[in-house]
């Protein structure tokens, strides 16, 4: 791929935390890219720096060595969102407000604004649920609520922290294509952390793995398979193999 053809660069990132007065190496020396409408898994055993390297690229930690940019990064229409495990839905608003919040500092007349709310809770399929609150939702409609208000943002890049990791396994091969929809519609490069590898592999372009003590990069696996993919299919159980033979 080439490097016009990439949304985010990582290079060279290493980031240490103190402990016991000396600093601990959580990641050591991260390289890699994600190109326009690219999907890029990430997985690795607990320890191994993946959630923290989420933080670093949506800029929740600036105190890293290396660099981390964006080809777009000089466009203020352009943003990176952000889906964590646990939904972080305030439980006092609305659905349609917990989206809205997505547009807080946006300039939309107050019209605008509601019709994009609209939009992107009709793309979640919860249109039917703008006044409900989060208590009154399933797991994976609060997930879904919660991407809609990362995608509400227009990001051109969205990262996602084990979006799915507490959900069911029916409900999360629902979400997984749901997501995949979304994708296909919205143009956006993604960047998935998981702890399930065929979930990495089914939604995938390319999947990252990673080692811990420090957290470093194993290898990068190409997934050259077409969409729609099988989960149950001959090579994806072929890349499963591959993965868990280095996560082990």
């Amino acid at each position: 791929m080439n490097a016009s053809a990439n949304a985010l660069f990582v290079e060279h990132v290493s980031k240490s935390y103190p402990l016991d007065g000396l600093d601990r190496l959580v990641l050591k020396d991260i390289n890699f890219s994600v190109g326009h409408n690219e999907i890029l898994g990430i997985v690795g055993a607990s320890g191994c720096g993946k959630s923290t390297l989420l933080r670093l690229i949506v800029g929740l930690d600036r105190e890293y060595r290396g660099s981390i940019t964006r080809s777009n990064a000089g466009d203020p229409g352009k943003r990176v969102g952000m889906v964590f495990q646990d939904h972080r839905l305030y439980p006092w608003l609305t659905v349609e407000a917990n989206v809205g919040l997505a547009l807080d500092t946006s300039p939309l007349s107050a019209r605008h604004k509601h019709e994009k709310i609209g939009h992107y809770l009709h793309l979640v399929g919860l249109s039917d649920f703008a006044k409900a609150y989060p208590r009154q939702l399933s797991g994976g409609m609060v997930q879904r609520a919660a991407i809609a208000r990362a995608l509400a943002q227009e990001p051109d890049i969205l990262l996602m922290d084990e979006p799915f990791g507490a959900l069911d396994s029916i409900l999360r091969m629902r979400l997984q294509d749901e997501l995949l929809a979304i994708w296909e519609r919205n143009q956006v490069s993604i960047v998935i952390v998981t702890h399930d590898v065929e979930e990495a592999l089914y939604l995938g372009d390319r999947v990252i793995v990673m080692e811990p003590n420090p957290g470093r990069i194993r290898d990068i696996v190409t997934v050259d398979l077409p969409r729609p993919r099988d989960r149950a299919s001959l090579d994806i159980a072929d890349l499963k193999k591959r993965c868990l033979s280095m996560l082990m």
